[in-house]
């Protein structure tokens, strides 16, 4: 009779674990309480998937690392070549020749996601050689502790080797925001123009749910979203990896900021 009575339990355990896990509208997620990194919630937070471009999380943390140590200025004109304009995927349509402030670019990578924008500063801050800057994303993340994250380019295109997770990309969003407060308002901006062209946040929940930020992503394996929300003195910050479109990130999304409620500490 125990025997049954435990094999009954450890059945009905795999049965809820499962359900669990199918009730989840992604591969993966976490959400931690952004003030003191507490983790609050996670599922399959450890997953290796394809960052997508929440790869720029990166991107944009060395580009302002570089503001900061005066390598660079915000004013500072980056003239687009044709590597980088011809560079697909999101962009910002940067044209061959022009000469960008690098504040825009930094808003076309926070806001529309530009491809050609991380491009362009990827090469201005490497003088030209994409692999050194490339190095240098994967020498920071290894300072920050990511043991799982690797990459591959600045952009988040898809690309052999480039992986993370969700801890580990919340991890990096954390410390971006903590070590440039700044760049909050950059990625709270609904829009900007460029060339008399209105460009839109990619990140659709802002200003729903207390959400103020951050990044989106998309690769043929799933939609990725990191996102921050404020609920009164509360600050949380979530990741989404790998949902199946964009109702299922959202919904996500929705789930992680309830619970990291519900548990905030």
């Amino acid at each position: 009779m125990e025997f049954f009575r435990r094999t009954l339990c450890s059945s009905l355990l795999l049965i809820l674990s499962a359900h669990t896990a199918a009730a989840f509208p992604a591969k993966s997620g976490i959400v931690l309480n952004l003030n003191n990194g507490h983790v609050l919630y996670a599922h399959k937070a450890d997953l290796s998937l394809p960052p997508a471009s929440l790869t720029k999380i990166m991107t944009l943390f060395l580009a302002l690392d570089a503001v900061r140590n005066k390598r660079i200025f915000p004013d500072s004109l980056i003239k687009i070549n044709r590597l980088a304009a011809n560079t697909g995927g999101s962009t910002m349509h940067l044209r061959t020749g022009e000469h960008v402030a690098l504040r825009s670019l930094l808003a076309g990578m926070a806001v529309s996601s530009g491809n050609d924008a991380a491009t362009a500063v990827a090469l201005r801050l490497s003088r030209g050689n994409s692999d050194n800057f490339v190095a240098r994303m994967n020498a920071k993340a290894r300072s920050l502790g990511l043991k799982h994250t690797r990459f591959r380019n600045s952009t988040g295109l898809p690309a052999p080797g480039q992986r993370s997770t969700a801890r580990e990309m919340a991890l990096l969003a954390r410390a971006y925001l903590r070590a440039h407060p700044q760049a909050r308002a950059l990625h709270a901006l609904p829009s900007f123009t460029h060339r008399g062209r209105t460009l839109y946040n990619t990140n659709g929940l802002l200003g729903t749910q207390g959400i103020d930020g951050l990044k989106t992503g998309f690769t043929s394996a799933g939609y990725n979203i990191i996102v921050t929300a404020g609920h009164n003195k509360t600050r949380l910050l979530a990741v989404v990896m790998g949902a199946r479109d964009r109702a299922a990130r959202d919904a996500a999304v929705a789930e992680l900021l309830t619970k990291g409620l519900g548990g905030k500490k």
